[in-house]
């Protein structure tokens, strides 16, 4: 299939307003679906030449918008350096999570030298798992399976050393020591 201008408007006329809902459900504000909608459209026009089979047109049009609001979401990412994590938030200041900073980094030093690696070019370098192979040398399903792994090792240890109540998005809320794992240095 040849992607003539022709084809494009038609494709924009016909998908403009099912995809503009569609991306302004998902997007924090206009501005930014405006700016995912166009960026999908150029999207389309660079790659329709490599759609196989045409009747799956729209499927790979709505990929190409989730691929798009995923990459926004990536790069909108804040990097946090591990001598500063968590982020000061202001939803922070008034909760048990900043209590934690202290311990969670703790953890995270005590890591297996791999799984720490992992963690640390992840989470607080802000690395992707795909950069993350390429650094490492190894394949990207050995990535993302450490870094899972290392969460979690985290994770288990935070849960065996500490009670935790938990609010109904998952922050923490309270927490009580059970060992003296969790004691500031």
């Amino acid at each position: 299939m040849t992607a003539d201008n022709a084809t494009l408007e038609a494709l924009y006329l016909q998908l403009h307003d099912r995809l503009c809902r569609y991306i302004c459900a998902r997007m924090p504000g206009d501005a930014e679906a405006e700016d995912i909608l166009q960026d999908v459209f150029l999207r389309i026009h660079a790659n329709l030449d490599s759609v196989r089979d045409l009747s799956h047109l729209e499927g790979w049009i709505y990929q190409v918008a989730r691929n798009s609001i995923t990459d926004y979401y990536r790069r909108q990412r804040r990097l946090v350096e591990l001598t500063d994590f968590p982020v000061e938030d202001e939803r922070l200041e008034e909760t048990a999570e900043k209590e934690m900073v202290p311990y969670i980094r703790g953890l995270v030093q005590s890591l297996p030298p791999e799984y720490r690696e992992a963690l640390l070019l992840t989470e607080y370098e802000g690395l992707t798992q795909v950069e993350l192979a390429a650094r490492l040398g190894i394949s990207i399903s050995g990535a993302k399976s450490r870094v899972q792994r290392a969460r979690q090792k985290v994770k288990d240890m935070l849960l065996t050393c500490c009670h935790y109540e938990f609010d109904r998005r998952g922050a923490i809320l309270e927490y009580r020591q059970r060992c003296c794992c969790c004691a500031q240095d």
